[in-house]
């Protein structure tokens, strides 16, 4: 029984977490703060139709979310540091990764992602993240940061014992 109420425990601040970063996110683009949709961008990996990439890219984005939590739940376990304070330093971290290090190399990695230094082509790619994700705006790493942050807020919020 024991077991079924730490699986629950767990799914609900993965959703909890997941839910606040996408709609964060999401609504930063909606908004007009930030050009980027992490969705959309996996899903047009997957799927050059662009309605069928957010679908797809959105149900990709979900799972990551709860995969993520589990690797901050595994990071609380083992460092015994859990709070909200410690998830959010956990979530700037994260975001600050993605920004630095992954953003830059999606061009070399997505299918139909335009390269930094490509010129014209006859096929429209889409615009690479660049460094930060600025391509996408001056305020997208702000918004992903606060956002990343909220996310490791709330899984260290409720992590056990805290």
């Amino acid at each position: 029984m024991a077991a079924l109420e730490g699986t629950a425990h767990f799914v609900v601040a993965a959703g909890l977490a997941t839910t606040a970063l996408a709609t964060l996110l999401e609504g930063a683009q909606g908004l007009r703060i930030s050009r980027l949709s992490l969705p959309f961008l996996v899903g047009t990996a997957f799927s050059d139709d662009r309605r069928r990439a957010m679908a797809i890219g959105f149900a990709f984005y979900l799972v990551g979310g709860f995969l993520f939590a589990g690797l901050y739940w595994l990071v609380f376990a083992v460092t015994g540091l859990a709070g909200w304070w410690e998830g959010a330093l956990l979530g700037l971290f994260h975001g600050l990764f993605l920004l630095v290090a992954v953003m830059p190399v999606l061009p070399f990695i997505h299918p139909r992602m335009a390269a930094e230094h490509d010129g014209p082509k006859g096929v429209r790619g889409i615009e690479p993240p660049g460094f930060l994700g600025l391509n996408y705006g001056y305020a997208t790493p702000v918004s992903t940061l606060v956002a990343q942050a909220i996310y490791g807020a709330i899984l260290g919020g409720l992590f056990p014992g805290t």
